[in-house]
């Protein structure tokens, strides 16, 4: 089963991981401008009501009601996002009027950089449950302006005189912002999924149904020899594709048609090579058989016998032709003995007998040389046709089924054609006569199951020695 991704799966796993990425970044960036924006709001604020408070304060000096201040600071601090509200007073201050009310503070480490900086200090604590801003706001000694603080205390020019200290409430600042970025978020994640869906639509119709379309169309076009419709593609890309599949289809039919001929001729070549093989085979047992000068047409009853045991003995159609071709060849090796021996009309002696037996290892180192595979059987057949079951034969002595099935048939049938026929030194046995004595050698010279397999074709034995007589 193939686990690899589909085109959909791999599109939306990159294109969720990007846009959330890209959300994720939108939404750090709004935050911190919202965060920034909302701060500033809130600096502004505390500016806007020092600037009211240093109005009050002084009013309240020219006015003579300094006591009363305190009910102006309260009301300040009951300003919408004003949690606390007091006056930090400056040394010169206390110095030229005493030490303030309850809700004046004296410097702190804080309100010392305000002091120092003469700027506002603002102090943001927003990660946590209740939010705040504090801001330190100074009040500078100036004789410009309405204000013109000189007239009442006497200090230099640029002089702190004070500051207002606030501590504004981010609550609401905080939770518009958490609902502003909600609201981001979820129209953001619509967008996601309209691009996605968007981009499945996109995929669907023009990647995959045309790529589908082309693949069976290109199997139609080269099974059925039918071009693909180019106009069936929406792309530009698609439709040079299935003009390149056209052009490709053409030149492979073609080839392919070249091939198939080719494939024709080499078959029909082949079938002549292997018949002018098997006929120069054959030629060369027919050469040994007239040397030999045996009973006519031994050559081709020996085939003709091997094919009959065979195809009883079970063997594929394939080991019956390689055998059939071969067995024209097993006393090739009998061209290398001498016309005194090979032709002597007697018996021979056991000088004679031995050089007569030297025919099969000539035979062997004849044809072991080829790689062949028909003359490979013919080698094994040419070498252990005259070995014996029970391992008196020659030239090794093999016994039993050590001796290769081709060597056990043609030992086989070579004794009874040798029987059955005339020869120089004999005359030609009777089929029963020939079959007794065989019969009596089966499980000593020969193979006993092949023995029974020739007694039972003892009438296409006849028919064969009657076809192709002496």
């Amino acid at each position: 089963m193939d686990d690899k991704p589909s085109l959909k799966s791999i599109t939306l796993k990159n294109l969720t991981s990007f846009l959330m990425l890209l959300t994720l970044i939108v939404l750090v960036l709004l935050a911190v401008n919202f965060r920034s924006i909302s701060i500033k709001i809130v600096e502004d604020k505390a500016l806007a009501i020092s600037e009211v408070v240093k109005a009050g304060i002084t009013a309240h000096m020219k006015g003579g009601i300094m006591d009363h201040r305190d009910y102006f600071l309260n009301e300040i601090g009951s300003l919408t996002l004003v949690n606390d509200v007091s006056i930090v007073r400056s040394h010169e201050v206390n110095a030229q009027f005493g030490k303030g009310r309850h809700f004046e503070k004296e410097i702190d480490h804080i309100t010392k950089q305000a002091f120092e900086s003469k700027q506002p200090v603002f102090l943001i604590k927003d990660i946590q449950l209740q939010p705040y801003m504090r801001a330190i706001v100074p009040f500078i000694a100036s004789s410009k302006g309405e204000l013109n603080c000189l007239q009442c205390h006497q200090v230099e020019e640029g002089t702190v005189l004070g500051a207002l200290d606030l501590k504004m409430d981010l609550t609401e600042y905080r939770a518009t912002t958490i609902k502003l970025l909600l609201a981001i978020g979820i129209i953001t994640t619509l967008f996601i999924v309209l691009i996605i869906a968007n981009n499945f639509r996109t995929i669907q119709r023009y990647i995959q149904e045309p790529l589908h379309r082309l693949i069976k169309q290109g199997e139609e076009a080269y099974y059925s020899n039918i071009p693909i419709n180019t106009n069936l593609y929406e792309c530009k890309e698609f439709e040079e594709v299935a003009q390149e599949i056209n052009h490709f289809t053409k030149d492979v039919l073609q080839t392919k048609s070249i091939i198939e001929k080719k494939n024709v001729q080499l078959a029909e070549l082949a079938l002549e090579i292997e018949g002018a093989h098997k006929e120069t085979v054959f030629t060369m047992g027919v050469i040994e058989e007239h040397r030999s000068q045996e009973t006519k047409n031994h050559t081709i009853r020996v085939t003709k016998y091997s094919h009959l045991l065979g195809q009883g003995a079970g063997l594929s159609e394939e080991d019956i032709d390689l055998l059939t071709t071969a067995a024209p060849l097993h006393d090739i090796g009998k061209l290398g003995i001498p016309d005194t021996i090979l032709l002597k009309p007697g018996t021979l002696s056991d000088q004679e007998f031995t050089v007569m037996k030297t025919h099969t290892t000539i035979g062997y180192n004849m044809l072991s040389h080829s790689k062949g595979e028909t003359l490979q059987a013919a080698t094994i057949i040419a070498h252990q046709h005259h070995e014996r079951w029970d391992g008196s034969g020659y030239p090794q002595g093999l016994v039993g089924e050590d001796i290769h099935i081709f060597a056990r048939i043609i030992a086989l049938v070579d004794v009874y054609d040798a029987l059955s026929t005339k020869r120089i030194y004999k005359k030609a046995w009777s089929q029963e006569e020939t079959l007794t004595h065989i019969q009596q050698e089966s499980g000593q010279h020969f193979d006993p199951q092949l023995v029974d397999i020739l007694i039972s074709c003892r009438n296409k034995l006849t028919r064969i020695k009657q076809k192709y007589h002496e």
